[in-house]
């Protein structure tokens, strides 16, 4: 293996994964064993090995010191160094491609894999007033390009409680927003996503603190993401992903049902499409 050098064509990450376990196991170590001199969890260690978390150089220097790998992931983990995306979002976004469900809570605007094309670019010139127009298109484009996820009829599960501000902030106008909330209806009534509205009279609720993200992979660990301004962190601590999977159940519990969620997103669309024509 020392002397082979992976196709960064082929889903690096998942390969590079692979040759993470063969090289662990032939060591004779289990996950836990492997990320204890790493300072990171066995789960840590099983979502490289799975291609849901990118491995680091830090992080395969020192794989290849433990595991006698002669420089070969620190070699090999350059072609998973680029991505499209922002460093705090980069490993996320790469997570939600090979997530098995997708959990989100929603409180400020909708979810990027729901966004319209103005929506978003609205969002991306409110976040970076000062960008040029080509830089806004390739952040429009790259958020579109992730909302392919859902082209697939069944997978991943996605499951999107959406405060009711979302709703009633107005993101480009009026016109924008009623396209925005008529393609989520859309999907809604083709069975593709679950979407739920939290009202304002809810009051109080468990995810005041921001936004949540959860989600589940065949063959890795849960991995839970919260996110601030130009902040994300990526959580894979199994105590702590339990404690926002709770989180996330009693967000869904304080919500509408999907059914008369439908309804309000329906009823604020036809709002906004009534006082565009007026």
């Amino acid at each position: 293996m020392a002397g082979k050098n992976l196709d960064p064509s082929s889903s690096p990450r998942a390969l590079l994964g692979a040759e993470l376990r063969v090289a662990r196991e032939r060591a004779g170590l289990s996950q836990a064993e492997l990320g204890e001199p790493l300072f990171v969890s066995g789960s840590f260690i099983g979502q490289l090995e799975a291609g849901t978390r990118r491995m680091h150089i830090e992080f395969a220097r020192q794989i290849d010191d433990i595991l006698g790998t002669d420089g070969f992931f620190a070699r090999n983990c350059g072609a998973l160094a680029k991505s499209k995306y922002p460093n705090h979002f980069a490993e996320a976004a790469e997570a939600e491609a090979e997530a098995k469900t997708i959990r989100e809570y929603a409180p400020l605007a909708l979810p990027g894999m729901l966004q319209t094309e103005a929506y978003a670019r609205e969002v991306f010139v409110a976040y970076q007033p000062t960008a040029t127009e080509e830089v806004i298109a390739e952040l429009v484009a790259n958020r579109l390009d992730r909302a392919k996820l859902l082209s697939d009829p069944t997978t991943p599960l996605f499951w999107c409680v959406l405060d009711e501000t979302v709703l009633r902030r107005t993101v480009g106008g009026r016109t924008v927003m009623a396209e925005a909330l008529r393609h989520i209806t859309a999907l809604i009534r083709k069975r593709r996503i679950f979407v739920q509205v939290l009202p304002f009279s809810a009051g109080a609720h468990s995810s005041m603190g921001g936004t949540l993200k959860l989600m589940t992979f065949d063959a890795a660990p849960p991995l839970a993401y919260a996110q601030g301004n130009a902040i994300g962190v990526l959580l894979d601590d199994p105590a702590t992903v339990t404690r926002h999977s709770l989180t996330y159940d009693l967000l869904t519990a304080s919500a509408l049902s999907p059914t008369q969620s439908l309804a309000v997103i329906e009823s604020a669309a036809e709002d906004y499409e009534h006082d565009q024509h007026s």
